[in-house]
């Protein structure tokens, strides 16, 4: 016991949140590795993969209903020192994770066609996207089990792992890729097909190291026989986290494709400036998610360790941390705004409205982190209903609504846009940090009560 208490004191937000920041950047670069090494090959094979990683994104939106509730629960039993169930929490989310992947992947390899004439993908793309969903899409059981074993990996606090992890699948796709696009060392050229068979050749790899180092830690006592009867109840309590965190999760990128939607009513110029504009603001929107998931893991474990004053007092000071760190990067990004724009484009006039984009975004991103991190530490402490309600809320009726009526309306163009996204973010946020305030989470613990009382008396 003493031995895990010390492993838990050293867990830190900031210890917690760097090796995360990495590997989502790492992420992200696995996702356009394809995309940047097939522009060698093929238009038309670019534009093919660009669609189907949508429909892939909104596959990983699938499998995050599994992989939330699990990080809540595992942190949460951690932190209550009931590690046996923890790792009940973890077998029955992997298996669950399993079936789901296979399941989702079989029916998207069957209707992979349907799904892509849904899509009105043009004919000329069809060949090279209905092969690269078949393969990357009916194995997206990897996906479910990347997500789901990394968020075990990170509850443990291991995140230095799961980012070394991401590191080498990175590596074992570039190398997959180089051998089928180039056919280097005699290997057939294999174009589109080779580039998904390597993408889900590293996803398998990825997540079976992973699967191998939780199965060898000891700490993690990883055994199918808690199976053993069916655990139910632990397979509601991840729905119960999962679903609504997933719902919201959908509800942003419903919200942000309709106001896509709206943007490209303004021409082609203000289309390409947000892209830009996005790619430039990345780091600091990664920075942001990634303290609103180490804050997560820790305020999980605090809270299942009854210890709810000091899990309080964590996100208030994550979130002012945050806060700081965001408002000087975006000022420095800022400051270079132009030169930064100016990597991806010459025109002047996508330029200047991007520099004023970034501009604005002092003011936008520290509110997304604002509202990232609180509502984080919301869904550790097993707060999930009020984040989705609020969520849906403000998505639709400030950042959606004021959207077109600053862009549209009123002729702001994609400053309106930016004006409104700023909206929806302070305003999601100042409601999360009543709530946070209002310690309503505070009885809504999902740990074994009982059980921590008994710990604590021993």
């Amino acid at each position: 016991m003493m031995a895990n208490t010390k492993t838990n004191n050293k867990l830190t937000v900031a210890a917690l949140t760097w090796p995360i920041f990495i590997e989502m950047l790492f992420r992200i670069m696995l996702g356009n590795i394809d995309t940047i090494m097939l522009s060698r090959y093929s238009d038309n094979a670019v534009a093919a993969v660009g669609v189907v990683n949508q429909i892939n994104s909104i596959l990983i939106m699938l499998y995050w209903v599994v992989s939330t509730g699990t990080a809540v629960l595992v942190s949460q039993n951690l932190g209550a020192k009931n590690e046996r169930k923890a790792s009940e929490v973890a077998v029955t989310a992997t298996s669950s994770a399993l079936i789901y992947g296979v399941v989702v992947g079989a029916l998207i390899f069957a209707f992979s066609e349907p799904i892509l004439r849904l899509l009105n993908v043009p004919e000329e793309l069809m060949g090279y996207a209905l092969i690269y969903l078949r393969i990357t899409g009916g194995f997206s059981v990897a996906q479910a089990m990347l997500a789901t074993l990394s968020s075990i990996i990170r509850s443990y606090g291991h995140t230095r792992i799961t980012m070394y992890v991401t590191m080498g699948m990175n590596a074992i796709n570039v190398i997959g890729n180089s051998l089928f696009i180039f056919g280097l060392f005699g290997v057939p050229k294999l174009g589109v097909t080779g580039v998904a068979i390597s993408t889900v050749a590293a996803q398998i790899l990825g997540f079976s190291v992973m699967l191998l180092i939780i199965m060898k830690n000891p700490r993690m006592r990883f055994n199918f026989r808690y199976l053993k009867p069916l655990p139910v109840q632990t397979i509601k309590d991840i729905l119960k986290i999962g679903i609504p965190s997933a719902g919201e999760g959908a509800a942003y990128h419903l919200s942000q494709l309709t106001i896509t939607r709206i943007i490209t009513e303004m021409g082609t110029v203000a289309l390409t400036t947000k892209v830009y504009t996005n790619n430039v603001m990345m780091f600091i929107m990664i920075f942001g998610i990634a303290v609103g998931q180490g804050t997560q893991i820790l305020v999980g474990h605090l809270v299942g360790a009854g210890k709810k004053e000091e899990a309080y007092r964590t996100c208030l000071k994550s979130l002012r941390i945050a806060l700081l760190i965001v408002f000087c990067m975006s000022i420095i990004i800022f400051t270079f705004s132009k030169n930064l724009l100016g990597l991806f484009t010459e025109d002047q006039s996508i330029i200047d409205l991007g520099s004023r984009l970034l501009l604005l975004s002092i003011f936008l991103e520290p509110g997304r982190v604002f509202n990232v991190v609180i509502i984080n530490s919301l869904r550790a402490a097993g707060d999930v209903k009020f984040p989705v309600v609020m969520g849906v809320f403000s998505m639709w009726g400030v950042a959606v609504l004021l959207s077109f009526v600053l862009g549209i309306t009123f002729n702001l163009g994609l400053i309106g846009v930016w004006i409104a996204l700023g909206c929806d973010e302070w305003c999601r946020g100042l409601m999360m940090l009543f709530r946070w305030r209002s310690r309503a989470w505070q009885s809504m613990s999902l740990t074994d009560t009982s059980y921590q009382l008994q710990s604590s008396n021993t």
